[in-house]
């Protein structure tokens, strides 16, 4: 079944310049795009798109480096969309991470590991909600 997840490109990784090397490894993996936007979001913005993890140690750090500087987010399409991104990104943790993922090739550390992306299908729906509207998804 063809479904949708999200991802963003984080700030680490947009700074860093790696945005059209992550994109290109998109689209080799067999996505297709259906959204996509350079922002840069707002730190109130962060707090709202990470609610759930509000309560965890990491939280204000995350939403800080989150809100550092422009970010790529992404509505992503393919078959099991959700498992594929998320094993095309690797582990949280880069050194964890297995050869050629993108988070082993373009993460520096847990907390700046370049990409992020929905864990369920449902989550996929809510954070794609949060940055793009029906009329953006093409």
């Amino acid at each position: 079944m063809t479904n949708l997840t999200f991802g963003i490109i984080k700030p680490d990784a947009v700074r860093a310049g790696h945005t059209g090397s992550i994109i290109q490894r998109i689209l080799d993996g067999g996505f297709k795009i259906r959204g996509l936007k350079l922002i840069h979001i707002t730190r109130r913005e962060a707090e709202g798109f990470y609610e759930v993890h509000r309560e965890r140690p990491f939280f204000s750090g995350l939403t800080e480096f989150m809100s550092s500087g422009p970010c790529v987010v992404m509505a992503l399409e393919k078959e099991g969309a959700v498992k594929a991104w998320r094993d095309l990104m690797g582990a949280t943790d880069p050194a964890k991470a297995d050869a050629g993922t993108l988070r082993k090739e373009f993460g520096g550390s847990v907390g700046e590991n370049a990409v992020h992306g929905s864990d369920s299908d449902e989550n996929a729906a809510i954070e794609i909600g949060y940055f793009f509207s029906r009329l953006e998804l093409v």
